[in-house]
Order: structure tokens, then sequence, then C-alpha cells
């Protein structure tokens, strides 16, 4: 008599076998796949924050005002001071946040954990009867995961003249002519060093006024 046809347990084995490795690279391929779309979305994602930070910064840098904020020593007006690490000047904010008047802003490269950094903005009222500016809310984070950073500025000295550029702003009654933020990110994603001119005059500021008593307006000599 003819048996039935049929596998045999060790042809089944083979064939599971040979399905196995089949949905191994199957599942390989759909999880490569995944993870190059996530890292894509992620660089996508860093490189629009480095272009909103960047834009916003030029923005409010070429807007920046000749209004004290501060006074020295010897009692004369601040307008504008730069270190290597923070800057602090005084423009009129975007959108609704424009119906406070004009704010001072100070822009810092603050710790955000070992050998981090973050890039914030903390955003001040000036109130109109001279005390001191007002925080409004928490310093607000443009930029996370730096590996290093340094600001430097150039302006004109006193024959009018480009001077080189410096990391720290030392004449804080004008302004310079340029600001310079260099950062080094991480992750590979590049951070192109920004130049961002000041549009006004900064002849303008120096000795061109005075700081009364009482108010922060700028008064004219």
């Amino acid at each position: 008599m003819r048996r039935p046809a049929g596998f045999s347990l060790m042809e089944v084995l083979a064939a599971l076998a040979l399905l196995s490795i089949v949905l191994l690279g199957v599942y390989s391929g759909i999880s490569t796949a995944g993870r190059i779309v996530r890292s894509g979305d992620q660089a996508i994602e860093r490189m629009d924050d480095v272009r909103s930070s960047q834009a916003y910064l030029r923005s409010e840098l070429a807007q920046a005002l000749v209004m004290p904020f501060g006074e020295t020593d010897d009692g004369d007006p601040i307008v504008f001071t730069g270190a290597v690490n923070k800057l602090t000047f005084v423009a009129p904010m975007p959108g609704y946040l424009s119906r406070l008047g004009p704010q001072m802003q100070t822009v810092a490269l603050v710790e955000d954990g070992r050998d981090s950094y973050r890039l914030e903005v903390s955003l001040y009222m000036l109130p109109p009867d001279g005390s001191e500016p007002k925080a409004l809310g928490e310093p607000q984070v443009l930029l996370r995961g730096i590996r290093k950073g340094a600001f430097a500025y150039r302006g004109m000295d006193d024959q009018n003249k480009p001077m080189d550029w410096q990391e720290t702003w030392g004449d804080g009654r004008r302004t310079p002519s340029l600001v310079r933020i260099a950062l080094d990110l991480d992750g590979g994603t590049v951070f192109p060093t920004m130049v961002a001119p000041l549009r006004i005059d900064p002849s303008a500021s120096r000795n061109g006024f005075s700081l009364s008593r009482g108010s922060r307006g700028p008064v004219v000599r």
C-alpha cells in the first residue's frame, strides 16, 4: 500500500527556520527605516530651533533702542552691557508682547547639566517711574544642547574707526555696531556664526543724553 504524501519533520523545521530568517529581515528593515525617519525628524526640528533662535536674536538686536535701563557708579546712563556669555539691551517685542512697550532683554548662556549649556532670554519691564526693571515671568529657552559658546562685540572708537572684536563691551553708555554669537552644538548640528548689526547709530548714545531722576527715558541735551 502507498502511504499518503507529506512533509517530514526535518522539512517542517527547515521551513520554519527559513520563515524566521525572512521575518527577522523584514523586522530589521522596518526598524531601521523607523530609526532613520525619527532621526530625520529630530534633525529637522533641531535646525528649526537654530533658525528660529537666530531669527529672533537678529530681529531684536536690529531693533535695539538707546533707552537707559540703569546707571554707572558715576551716574551715567547704561543702554547696553555685553560679556562673553551674556548681553543686555532694550528693544520692542513682537506681536502682542509689544503692548507692554520696549522691554529690557538679557540673552545668556546658562549651564544646563554637565558640560552642557542652554541659550535663554529673560524679559524685564521698564517701569515709567524709574524704579528697578521687573521680570516678566520665567526665562524663555531659545536653544539647548550647547557644548560651548561665546559672544563678541565690535564698535567704533573715539575717532569713529572700527575696533577689533571684543569679548566684553566696556562702555555701557553706547551700543556696539555688531554683535557676534558663536555656538558649538551637540549632535553634529551646525549653528552658523551669527553677526547681527544694530541699526541705530552708536554715536547717538555717546554722551547724547542724561538720565534724569524718576525717569528712564533719554533726555536730550
